[in-house]
């Protein structure tokens, strides 16, 4: 553990129940100040952000099926929903400080609407390509969000990001169900039921603009932690020609003490000065390295919990099929967006338990997910599981590893990575996730057609049933 660790209680998370400095009490307190905190409206702020974030990357998954039927692998529509947010984390870390968060959430907010709009308007018989144009323009503005709100919780602390990775499961369970409500029980169609998730944005903008508290965003660009380089390097100086005396790590902008490694210190200081001076290239490139020491103990264990879970959702779920007359369903189409529906019920539960329950063997619970998928393909090969009342406990499961090695990834970067290079990190794994998806996107679409031909050619047929909405 560097330098920069704190303990559970200092981080302002909570120990593992069984350990010495757990008990009822402590719980107890943390669950009341939360609701009593005086930034209570942060709080409520990034769980907004969270939700709103990813609540439609979340609608068109559960939509897949109704968009493209059964001709068309829905990995094809993973593919065409995680890619630009994929690319999006992989490039915008590197050059996005220099866009204000205000900018950002607006630009962020229009293209999430923009294209719901593009995928409810292009009708049910025309093309795909022009409902993936739709996809990938929400796809973007949600890894650009995603990345952005992370590194915003550098300025608000540790609630904000329990906060938000609460706001994140609940998009999961909240859109799921939405479109499962708006379909199935209140009977809207697929194009109404996209309309009315086109307007969620706003929400977002309401929450930045009228529910945030400024003052510790303001203050950190005050104290350098959020200017242009150019800025930063004037005032730097202009301190150093008026013999302002020794400059430490906390004097020195974020975005060019970060050039160094994990390794604050009075040497970080001086290279940071000397850094900040060189060329863009030569910022990206330290910042590359420093992403190498993020790989192993954060970006790897997220990645293949990613790749493990989309590959059941987007590939096995759609052949876990049973005969309508032992199941809840009245038709074949009604699995899929339930599977999805208990699958995001398991990710809000295991994201918003961070502030009381911590996971931090983050290798294991990724193994336990590959063995899910081991065991769900397996049976859409052997048809062995006797009911789907199995299945569904399967895909909860599966949702409560999946949230739990998100949020304790990001927990983990902010109780290890020392203060000054936290804003990057958080935003630099965050692409883990999205190489996952990306990956499990292009396997699952093999893995669907064929898993449905192997069913097909040995006399279930179900997965050819179902058509796009």
């Amino acid at each position: 553990m560097s330098s920069g660790a704190r303990s559970p209680a200092a981080s302002g998370l909570l120990p593992m129940p069984g350990t010495p400095s757990a008990s009822w009490a402590v719980y107890k307190a943390r669950l009341a100040s939360v609701f009593q905190h005086p930034d209570a409206s942060v709080v409520i702020a990034f769980w907004l952000f969270g939700l709103i974030n990813n609540v439609l990357y979340v609608v068109i998954l559960s939509a897949a099926q109704d968009l493209v039927g059964s001709d068309v692998p829905k990995g094809l529509v993973l593919l065409a929903n995680i890619l630009p947010s994929f690319l999006a984390k992989l490039i915008l870390p590197y050059f996005i400080h220099r866009v204000p968060y205000s900018l950002r959430v607006i630009v962020f907010a229009a293209l999430s609407s923009a294209g719901m709009f593009i995928i409810a308007f292009t009708p049910a018989d025309k093309s795909v390509g022009a409902k993936m144009v739709g996809v990938m323009l929400a796809s973007l503005a949600s890894g650009g969000g995603e990345l952005s709100f992370l590194g915003l919780t550098h300025f608000y602390g540790h609630m904000s990001l329990a906060a938000w990775g609460s706001g994140t499961g609940a998009a999961g369970l909240v859109g799921a169900g939405l479109y499962v409500v708006m379909t199935e029980w209140f009977g809207f169609t697929v194009k109404n039921s996209l309309l009315a998730s086109a307007y969620l944005p706003v929400i977002m903008l309401l929450s930045f603009f009228l529910l945030l508290p400024r003052r510790p965003l303001r203050e950190g660009a005050r104290a350098g932690e959020y200017q242009p380089i150019s800025n930063a390097n004037a005032g730097a100086n202009e301190a150093i020609e008026e013999g302002a005396g020794p400059h430490t790590v906390d004097d020195i902008p974020t975005a060019n003490a970060a050039s160094s490694l994990l390794a604050p210190g009075p040497a970080v200081a001086s290279t940071a000065l000397s850094d900040s001076r060189d060329g863009t290239w030569s910022k990206i490139t330290a910042q590359l390295s420093r992403a190498q020491s993020l790989f192993f103990p954060y970006m790897l264990p997220l990645f293949l919990v990613y790749v493990a879970e989309y590959i059941i959702n987007q590939g096995v779920s759609p052949t876990l099929l049973f005969p309508l007359e032992a199941s809840p369903f009245t038709e074949l189409r009604d699995f899929y967006p339930m599977y999805g529906f208990l699958y995001q019920i398991g990710v809000f539960v295991s994201r918003s338990s961070i502030a009381f329950i911590r996971v931090r063997q983050l290798y294991l619970a990724s193994l336990l997910q590959l063995g899910n998928l081991v065991l769900l393909t397996l049976h859409a090969l052997l048809n062995f599981i006797p009911n789907v009342y199995i299945i569904f406990v399967i895909i909860f499961w599966e949702g409560l590893l999946g949230g739990a090695v998100y949020v304790n990834t990001f927990a983990e970067i902010m109780e290890n990575v020392p203060h000054e290079e936290r804003e990057f990190s958080l935003g630099a794994t965050s692409v883990s996730d999205s190489a996952g998806i990306c990956v499990a996107g292009f396997v699952s679409m093999g893995v669907e057609v064929w898993l449905c031909g192997y069913q097909v050619r040995h006399g279930r047929d179900w997965c050819r049933r179902i058509k796009a909405g």
